[in-house]
């Protein structure tokens, strides 16, 4: 097909999800958009499909027959995770939420201690439905409410007992904030001084690799248990491994089975994960590194408008946040606009989490960002400033 009708099939596309659902406008609008700086260009089930044969080709034997309950593709990701995590086991779960859960009651029957210390902001808090308490009969503690990891003194000198405490690396609420390695070492230290067992919620551990300058086993030996995501940094379809002793495992997944998690076949999610790996792994490195740049692009481009705010800066991980004095639906109104006029994409969804005209947006600094020098991210923003009526001051 030519190219200027695949670009006038393109319009009539983007025409067509403008009548439509507002979500399958926007996705028509990132589909189309020839360069994106945060995360990935949106796919459609066929080009998804076709993304797994390709990268599963490399990743496993595909002549090797599917999966029952858990063994061939799915007991091979269970064992690279817990190579490169440094682990004696690794036990697959079609979901984070479900491996918490499990960590979390595995450690209470252990302990005997019911209570879990965690971060108000952390995953289980803000995005589980309090799982652990409606399920399990888990409480929660909070050694602080400051938007960071708790230190040591506030993990020693915290009043009320607990058995586990949970650290989220990074603390994505926060703003995917990361302690130094020698605070790190200190708090889980001060845990194990009251006789807790610390598991990591690491969902995103892969990429903490480069500000804490330490190797993913060197890390995962911190924590009694750790859990890992395979589709928020790997671009899996969905699932998540849970790491640690033989016997904590072995236990986990016990409960894996009595909470629903040992499904017939999961070889996609699976193959997926082990492409993931293949895949992002050796890049999250040069990801980290070039977030620093578009966040620092990105400050420059906002130097003027009130209220405008870059965090952390610079970013700990590939992730990052920025904030705008202005309501998300306007700035959700102005990405798509942007999108379907300039078919290029700067950022992601907005939210407003708490006063209202108050946004802000994380930026994924992946692939598809490496390509944007500092420059470009700068134009970029500035175009989306203009399509969103925001005016920089003198």
């Amino acid at each position: 097909m030519a190219q200027d009708e695949r670009g006038q099939r393109r319009d009539e596309q983007v025409e067509r999800a403008r009548a439509a659902d507002p979500a399958d406008r926007r996705f028509a609008a990132m589909r189309g958009c020839e360069r994106v700086l945060s995360k990935s260009r949106s796919l459609t089930l066929r080009e998804r499909l076709a993304e797994l044969a390709a990268g599963a080709e490399q990743a496993y034997d595909l002549d090797q027959r599917p999966d029952t309950y858990g063994n061939g593709v799915v007991e091979a990701l269970e064992e690279r995770v817990a190579g490169l995590l440094g682990t004696d086991a690794a036990a697959f779960f079609p979901t984070g939420t479900m491996a918490q859960q499990v960590a979390l009651r595995c450690w209470a029957d252990r302990t005997g201690d019911r209570t879990v210390a965690m971060h108000p902001l952390a995953h289980p808090e803000v995005h589980e439905r309090f799982a652990y308490s409606q399920l399990t009969g888990l409480r929660s503690v909070w050694p602080t409410r400051r938007p960071q990891l708790p230190s040591a003194a506030e993990v020693a000198d915290f009043a009320e007992p607990f058995g586990t405490l949970l650290l989220e690396l990074p603390l994505r609420d926060a703003g995917f904030v990361l302690p130094t390695w020698e605070e790190l070492r200190a708090t889980v230290a001060a845990a194990r001084a009251r006789d807790a067992v610390v598991h990591v919620d690491g969902a995103r551990l892969w990429e903490t690799v480069p500000h804490f300058g330490r190797s993913l086993p060197e890390i995962a030996e911190l924590a009694d248990s750790v859990y890992v995501s395979f589709y928020k940094t790997l671009g899996g379809v969905s699932g998540a491994a849970l790491a640690g002793p033989e016997e904590f495992v072995a236990q986990a997944r016990h409960w894996r089975h009595r909470y629903g998690g040992q499904l017939y076949e999961q070889w996609p999610a699976a193959l997926a994960a082990l492409a993931g790996l293949d895949r992002e792994l050796p890049r999250l490195a040069e990801y980290v590194g070039h977030a620093k740049t578009v966040a620092a692009a990105i400050a420059g481009a906002l130097a003027g408008v009130p209220g405008a705010r870059v965090y952390p800066e610079p970013p700990h991980t590939h992730q990052f946040q920025v904030w705008l004095p202005v309501a998300a639906d306007a700035l959700n109104e102005a990405g798509v606009r942007q999108a379907e006029q300039t078919r290029e994409s700067v950022f992601g969804l907005w939210h407003e989490p708490g006063l209202p005209g108050l946004s802000f947006t994380e930026v994924t600094v992946a692939d598809e960002a490496l390509t944007w020098t500092p420059a470009d991210v700068r134009a970029g923003v500035a175009r989306f400033l203009d399509h969103a009526d925001l005016k920089r001051a003198d």
